[in-house]
């Protein structure tokens, strides 16, 4: 009635008028709660007069009986939300609760009724609070004080945190406020198994931590606290102060701090020195930055102290003379501590540095060893990655300048040592000096790059090898001028040297030269001398007669593929790639494929597959990050070279024949091969690229998938076309499309000699549709399901499922920018997996393998939550896969059954009788793979529960004895991981 305006709030207090004057304290609840209960549903509906009488009325009842009272305050919460509250009631409500109630003698939700109240006027009636002065602040650590419940002191955490932040007045009762909340530090709860409330541990300290580091007026209090916390043995106490601390730093001056400094430093040093937890070290270090940071930001007057000189000398005093020890024990706490406190400011950096740096540079002279001197420049190490966070190299104040021949003098040294370690600890030097601007000399840096040429070339190792590599490459775009003048000559050099040593270290010395200037093409101008090179070098291999053209060609392809992933970001160098690289790949492929009829010409290594297989990358990568004008722009010339033989725009572009690659006839076979590179190329290109005479070449590609006998050539052209359709817009020429498929393909599906290209074609196709989520995807999924029954195709219809839910690496994937809808994976399995299991159950014996393959396919690349929701109605028939003698069954199944044992462990372990029994059966399989698998997932039963293991823990562990004495180390290796997590099952503690 109230809702609908047929009674006002009055009208009813009048009828309820029996009941809310009763003597009997019951029924007088009961009224009170019925009136409340109408009050928190109309609250907005209520007018000022009413609100007023409302209020007085209530607040009346506060002096009720305690049985009254909870009822009492839900109405009060009620009308604290009420936005005509009249002036001055928010007060008088507060006083009313300050004086009648004892709060902390209410329930739970009555204290939680109470704190919502207070919440409420502070966020409305945040002035007239303010006018009650301190004495707010007193009622509220009288409503607080005792407090124990979680949900409560989260709200009360919010309160007081607001107090402080809004300004309300604290006046003599700081240190009561402060003692009101910090009696709950550190936080211990322990949430129970079944708390509905979701509260964590972690939400309580952060909330208490919020209050404890929200005013400086705390400090006096609060420090004292966090020391003796400090000093306390509790782990969980020392990092809860730890964290404390570094939080109010951010808020703290040189006054709060002053008295607590020497208290402060001392547990710091101490627990560095002495922790055996890295959580305890990582969390002093960053109190020791944030309080450097903080006596940084304090404006000194003229007659005070100096408070961060001070503390940086104790710092100094207890941490520099470690740096020196023989046995050099505490080096690395001390160097961590001086580190800490040198990243806070630029002065605190100047000053330790000062003081530590020669010290180190001195200490690396006088020590031979190169374990030692490697922890030396470790820490110098620390030190300039420092100087790299305050950017450019102040001449009047960094002890860096004047250090500056030492400093590389004792790189440069560790760039010469025989140790590996100590050598990659120099490159990083060398890449922190370099990256500070103006520090290296220009003779500095032309040494600099000798040594990461000799490093990178000649360098027995290859790890520093590779080091020295991505040196140059982070170095390059800084020094791209030095690098292209001096480094990119020295390469060009080393690759195209004379054989004067073993064919063997000829042949590394020209890999590692590919790779290098791969590595140190990171800016558009080198790019421009590298590329070249590298294309310089493809042709000679080309035309060279060594078995290693092959694997050459693909070092020089892998080294391109490389470059064109750096020029990726950047529309210069990425334009600049495409159009000298792209179009002189394929004219060498077309020059190629031309000579093929003539077998012992050169150039045939090109047309290998695995040489194809590496071009492809370099002109995806080259196409993907295009403009759509500059892809516009090429496409208008590739598409016509291989539907036209438009050869015009190849560099070197007179060949013996006209280019032919979709025409008839065997001597055509080599030039249909290059397929493979339109497929790179089209289906990178953006979306919104109009590609010419698509339909022609969708047909042409079609006819190719269906009618080649060279399974490359027909897989190439396959994916191709299946990467168009991916993209076509939908409408009546992708219909008519796909409808040509259909008909080319179930007719070559049913029967006759090319039924294994007809299934290639159907996957790539089906796979494009799916991802896109096409109508047409159900039909030929369906078609692929009905293979399974097959006995000739029912094996690769079977591993297509794979194809379909896998990444694909070089079409139909997001970064060559497919139509992948998310979640495709999840609807396809919603769709799909019935269908499979009705077909398993349906099938001929001969036949079930290729079902229950299939359906690990499509289970091992699903989202892990979505398989365990399924796991109760799959678990039976994966179990039936482990009967499979197939062993690529067995290895899919027991692959994706592994990590189910691991997140859940209540479903599987309503079948662990029949999961003991196949794994063990499987650890004497013949397959090395599947006795791998098989006792990684025995290992992985461990973490079922121990009750429902125990009856079986003799048997396995005899049964594990066996794989012990495997001939294959990784067996062994896994039986003995597997074998001692059952002996220790059941033990105390675990």
């Amino acid at each position: 009635g109230v809702k609908d305006g047929t009674w006002t709030v009055l009208q009813l207090v009048e009828a309820l008028g029996f009941s809310l004057e009763n003597t009997d304290p019951r029924t007088r609840g009961r009224g009170i709660q019925l009136l409340s209960q109408v009050l928190l549903q109309c609250y907005s509906l209520l007018q000022e007069k009413e609100v007023l009488h409302l209020v007085l009325f209530y607040e009346s009842r506060l002096q009720d009986h305690h049985l009254v009272i909870p009822s009492v305050l839900q109405g009060l919460r009620a009308l604290s939300m009420c936005e005509v509250l009249p002036p001055g009631l928010a007060v008088s409500v507060l006083k009313a609760i300050f004086q009648e109630v004892h709060v902390q003698s209410l329930l739970q939700l009555d204290r939680h009724t109470v704190y919502s109240i207070i919440t409420n006027f502070m966020n409305t009636r945040e002035e007239e609070l303010k006018g009650l002065g301190a004495n707010f602040t007193f009622g509220f650590i009288q409503v607080m004080d005792g407090e124990k419940d979680p949900r409560n002191l989260l709200v009360a955490f919010q309160i007081v945190h607001d107090l402080i932040a809004k300004d309300y007045a604290l006046g003599p009762f700081v240190e009561e406020l402060f003692e009101v909340t910090s009696c709950y530090f550190p936080v211990d709860f322990t949430p129970p198994s079944n708390d509905p409330h979701g509260i964590q541990r972690e939400d309580l300290i952060l909330s208490l931590r919020a209050v404890l580091a929200s005013t400086p007026q705390f400090a006096e209090f609060l420090l004292p606290l966090l020391i003796e916390k400090l000093d306390s043995e509790l782990q969980s106490a020392k990092l809860d102060s730890l964290q404390t601390l570094t939080a109010c730093c951010a808020i703290y001056g040189q006054k709060e701090l002053q008295e607590f400094l020497p208290s402060l430093w001392s547990s710091l040093r101490r627990e560095v020195f002495q922790t055996a937890s890295e959580k305890i070290e990582t969390e002093c270090l960053a109190a020791l930055h944030a309080l450097s940071a903080c006596l940084s930001r304090s404006v000194l007057s003229s007659d005070s102290e100096d408070l961060l000189d001070s503390f940086l000398s104790s710092i100094l005093q207890d941490c520099r003379h470690h740096l020196c020890e023989p046995d050099m024990k505490l080096v690395w706490p001390s160097a961590k501590l001086l580190q800490a406190a040198a990243g806070a400011s630029l002065r605190t950096y100047h000053r330790i540095t000062h003081s530590v740096l020669p010290l180190l540079l001195e200490q690396y002279n006088k020590h031979t060893q190169s374990s030692q001197r490697r922890t030396i420049l470790e820490m110098l190490l620390g030190f300039l990655e420092l100087q790299q966070k305050w950017g450019h190299v102040e001449e009047d104040e960094s002890i860096l300048l004047s250090l500056q021949a030492p400093v590389c003098s004792v790189v440069f040294s560790a760039l010469v040592d025989p140790s590996v370690q100590l050598q990659l600890v120099g490159i990083k030097a060398l890449t922190v000096l370099g990256s500070l601007q103006g520090f290296l000399s220009s003779s500095d840096l032309e040494l600099a790059v000798d040594h990461l040429i000799r490093l990178a070339l000649h360098e027995e190792d290859s790890q520093s090898s590779e080091a020295a590599m991505e040196a140059a490459g982070s170095l390059a775009p800084t020094y791209p001028k030095v690098f292209s003048g001096c480094m990119v000559p020295r390469l060009e050099e080393g690759l195209h040297s004379e054989r004067e040593e073993s064919y063997h270290n000829h042949h590394s010395l020209q890999q590692r030269c590919l790779q290098a200037l791969a590595a140190v093409s990171t800016h558009t101008s080198i790019v421009r001398e590298t590329v070249p090179v590298l294309l310089q070098h493809l042709q000679k291999v080309q035309k060279g007669t060594e078995d290693r053209n092959t694997q050459d060609m693909v070092s020089v392809c892998q080294s391109l593929h490389r470059v064109a992933l750096q020029c990726q970001q950047d529309a210069e160098g990425c334009w600049y790639f495409h159009q000298r690289v792209v179009p002189c790949l394929l004219a060498m492929a077309v020059q190629a494929a031309m000579q093929e009829s003539t077998p012992r010409l050169p150039g045939k290594a090109l047309l290998e597959e695995e040489v194809l297989a590496a071009m492809i990358p370099v002109i995806s990568a080259a196409t993907t990050h295009l403009s759509p004008e500059l892809a516009a722009q090429s496409v208008s010339h590739v598409v016509p070279l291989f539907l036209d033989g438009e050869v015009s725009f190849l560099p070197q572009n007179s060949f013996p024949c006209s280019f032919q690659p979709f025409g008839d006839g065997e001597c055509l076979e080599a030039q249909r091969r290059l397929v493979a590179l339109l497929m790179a190329f089209v289906c990178s290109l953006p979306r919104n690229v109009a590609i010419p005479q698509q339909e022609w070449l969708l047909r042409e590609l079609l006819a190719l998938s269906c009618s080649c006998n060279c399974p490359f050539t027909a897989t190439t052209a396959a994916k191709c076309f299946a990467g168009l359709v991916n993209k076509h817009p939908e409408g009546q020429q992708l219909d008519e499309i796909l409808q040509l498929a259909m008909n080319r393909m179930e007719p070559s599906l049913a029967e006759g000699p090319r039924r294994i290209q007809a299934l290639t074609l159907l996957l790539w196709v089906t796979k494009a549709l799916v991802l896109r989520y096409h109508p047409l995807s159900s039909c030929l999924t369906d078609k692929l399901l009905g293979l399974l029954g097959d006995m000739e195709l029912g094996p690769a219809a079977a591993d297509g499922f794979s194809l379909l839910m896998a990444e694909s690496p070089d079409v139909l994937h997001k970064g060559c920018h497919a139509d992948v809808r998310i979640m495709f994976r999840q609807r396809f399995f919603t769709d799909n997996v019935p269908k499979l299991v009705q077909g398993f159950h349906g099938a001929d014996p001969d036949v079930k393998a290729n079902y229950l393959k299939g359906l690990s396919h499509v289970l091992n690349h699903l989202p892990k939550p979505v398989l365990v929701t399924e796991l109760p109605t799959l678990l039976p028939l994966l179990l039936e896969a482990l009967s499979c003698s197939d062993r690529v069954v067995q290895l899919s199944t027991l692959s994706c059954l592994h990590p189910l044992l691991l997140e859940a462990p209540q479903v599987m372990s309503l079948h662990v009788n029949t999961l003991v029994t196949k794994f063990l059966d499987l650890t004497s399989s013949p397959t090395m793979a599947v006795r791998i698998a098989a006792l990684r997932c025995a290992h992985a039963l461990t973490s079922l529960p121990t009750t429902v293991l125990l009856p079986y823990k003799g048997r396995v562990i005899r049964a594990l004895a066996k794989p012990l004495d495997d001939k294959k180390r990784l067996v062994r290796k896994e039986a003995v991981a597997a074998r001692g997590e059952w002996f220790l099952l059941g033990s105390p503690g675990r």
